[in-house]
């Protein structure tokens, strides 16, 4: 019988003129969005790679190297979905997740119910099983140069139940 599993993931993407913003599959309005291969949703990323790391398969760059065209401004909620798909593949269902993003700007927290909602839903959990959160690096590092924005996120899995 398998056990649960614990994974954690982080990512970090600096800010860039000229993108949206897309946070957790949420449009944050904000003057800069974040560079990277697809949509550089840091949040996403960081879950991904929790999710992937507890089902022992891999992490992001695997599934979806940044070196292959298919996934030039891909979605990340598309990202999401493939890894979901490999965590069942593997005999596991999402227990719960925690999401910290660590940012000086902009505030998460008007952001984190619509979030929660993406993630409740793309994860097949119940809303009060995903938690959001932000946090600043009290204007520490790049981060708190206001140079970009960081994730943090755990996961737990559990073993699919046998039906």
């Amino acid at each position: 019988m398998k056990s649960p599993r614990i994974g954690i993931g982080f990512d970090s993407h600096r800010f860039v003129s000229g993108k949206p913003l897309v946070l957790g599959g949420v449009a944050v309005p904000y003057a800069r969005g974040l560079e990277g291969h697809s949509d550089a949703d840091v949040l996403l990323h960081a879950l991904i790679d929790a999710l992937l790391g507890a089902a022992g398969a891999g992490d992001i760059g695997r599934l979806f190297p940044d070196d292959d065209p298919a996934w030039r401004g891909a979605s990340s909620l598309d990202f999401l979905s493939r890894a979901c798909e490999e965590v069942r593949r593997r005999g596991f269902r999402v227990g719960n997740v925690d999401v910290v993003v660590i940012a000086e700007e902009p505030r998460i927290a008007p952001h984190a119910a619509d979030i929660r909602r993406i993630l409740s839903a793309a994860l097949r959990v119940p809303e009060d099983a995903v938690s959001v959160k932000g946090k600043s690096n009290e204007g520490m590092g790049a981060i708190g140069r206001r140079e970009g924005i960081a994730a943090q996120a755990i996961a737990l899995l559990l073993p699919d139940d046998p039906a």
